[in-house]
């Protein structure tokens, strides 16, 4: 099954007295990229996150959000993090008036602003929230993220299917055109002979040997064969399970590498037509191959 680099999931939750929203998304990238953007006072939460993402994932610009609140208590203000928070204050007015430079009043609601690490929170306490928060993830927030990237996948599948098939048929179409263009080789030469030089006689012995060098120089067979063969490889790769943007990337420089080629020895206007035709649909899919995993 065919995945996208593309993805998205979200998820919220709640454990003794604290409440957290998750948010995953993902865009086009070469490798992995992962970033994490999460509370830096929770031990091990980031490694392992790290590793179940790695584990699920190939490819792609990672990134996972998770926005961490401690509910109100005492009153509805939390009286530890507000001490903490005047003793921070404390010290930056501290520095500051040291430096000469003197800051504005602090108001209640900027206090309430401050995040800083609950010092309260016991051992105990941290390492069931960081395994409540990773089992979230692990069990609901990731699967969630990679079911989005496979059901974008079924999308991207068909659409790259499509291509492949019309590839296969300017395929078809330039193999008699091919054919065609060969029938006319010697009326075309002959005719070239005539304007260059209208009294010279053709000798039907080196008209053939003309013929037929001219012949090996512009056949084509094998970079149509060759695109058979590389549309045959694209469509058993994308019938393959697990991440395949790599292999696939690779075949579109071939299937490009043979187009240049076909065009630049065709010397026929209804080959090169095609030929056209071949470089513009290999542009899309190679586009469309970018979003794969």
């Amino acid at each position: 099954m065919t995945a996208s680099m593309t993805g998205f999931a979200s998820e919220t939750g709640a454990w003794e007295g604290w409440t957290w929203g998750w948010e995953m998304r993902s865009v086009n990238g070469k490798g992995l990229d992962l970033r994490l953007r999460v509370p830096d006072w929770i031990g091990g939460l980031e490694t392992g996150l790290r590793q179940r993402v790695q584990a699920a994932l190939a490819r792609g610009n990672v990134t996972v959000s998770l926005r961490l609140t401690r509910e109100a208590i005492s009153g509805g203000v939390d009286r530890v993090a507000v001490e903490t928070a005047l003793t921070q204050i404390s010290t930056v007015e501290a520095i500051a008036a040291e430096k000469g430079r003197p800051l504005a009043p602090v108001r209640a609601i900027d206090i309430l602003q401050i995040r800083t690490a609950p010092e309260s929170l016991s051992p105990e306490a941290e390492a069931g929230l960081r395994d409540t928060l990773i089992a979230q993830f692990e069990d609901e927030v990731l699967p969630a993220f990679v079911t989005s990237r496979l059901d974008e996948g079924r999308a991207l599948d068909a659409i790259l299917m499509q291509q492949l098939d019309r590839i296969g048929d300017l395929v078809a179409q330039a193999s008699t055109a091919a054919r065609d263009r060969q029938a006319g080789q010697g009326d075309a030469l002959r005719a070239a002979i005539a304007r260059i030089a209208p009294e010279a006689s053709v000798d039907p012995d080196r008209l053939a040997q003309e013929l037929a060098l001219l012949a090996v120089k512009q056949d084509v067979t094998e970079e149509l064969d060759r695109l058979c063969a590389h549309v045959a490889a694209a469509k058993a790769e994308m019938r393959r399970d697990g991440p395949k943007g790599r292999k696939l990337d690779f075949l579109m420089q071939e299937f490009n590498r043979e187009a240049n080629t076909l065009c630049s020895k065709s010397q026929d206007a209804a080959l090169t037509a095609i030929g056209l035709d071949l470089k513009t649909v290999i542009d899309q899919l190679r586009e469309q191959v970018q979003n794969v995993e």
